[in-house]
């Protein structure tokens, strides 16, 4: 993935935040967008933010527009989407809500990713950690809380999904000590 600077991040973010304000269907979700978009933009410099610009154009991740009032806008290419929804995933404004209740399934990952995907397994194990999924063996994880479609996401992003299984299950052998792990904690 490329390496993006601070500035560099939030202008795709930004710009794949208009993405999500087009698509907005309710007033309330139209607002709720446009506040995460502008939050952190006062503290960028113009300079910084030309530059990042320029990075960003050259990197084909953006294009500048002229419209005909000889303003410009900027708008994200195909590459600088897929870039954007994974910065934005992997961004550390996404908060997890965890269910008060537990729904008795387990949920499962299995993954067997190539060496040469190393990037993405680690960013995997990242998501996985975070999502406080426990390590069973080396590829295999195991967690109570529901965030399959999350996972599935993040493995779609990658075009991973012939390396990665997300399996939902009832029961597992080891359940009681799986239990004292998690529900200690929460």
């Amino acid at each position: 993935m490329y390496k993006f600077g601070p500035v560099q991040k939030k202008i795709m973010i930004t710009l794949l935040g208009g993405v999500a304000l087009g698509m907005s269907s309710n007033p309330r979700q139209y607002f709720k967008t446009l506040r995460k978009v502008r939050k952190d933009w006062n503290n960028v410099d113009q300079y910084s933010f030309k530059r990042s610009v320029l990075r960003l154009s050259k990197e084909k991740l953006i294009e500048e527009k002229i419209l005909p009032d000889g303003s410009f806008k900027l708008v994200l290419t195909k590459k600088g989407g897929e870039q954007a929804k994974k910065l934005n995933l992997l961004g550390n404004s996404i908060k997890f809500k965890f269910p008060k209740k537990w729904d008795g399934k387990w949920r499962i990952v299995i993954f067997d990713i190539p060496e040469k995907d190393r990037v993405f397994r680690d960013i995997l194990r990242g998501h996985l950690h975070k999502l406080k999924f426990i390590k069973l063996q080396n590829s295999v994880f195991v967690s109570p809380h529901p965030f399959e479609s999350l996972i599935l996401e993040l493995v779609g992003l990658y075009s991973a999904e012939k390396y990665v299984r997300v399996i939902t299950a009832l029961k597992i052998d080891n359940e009681d000590d799986l239990k004292k792990k998690f529900f200690d904690k929460i």
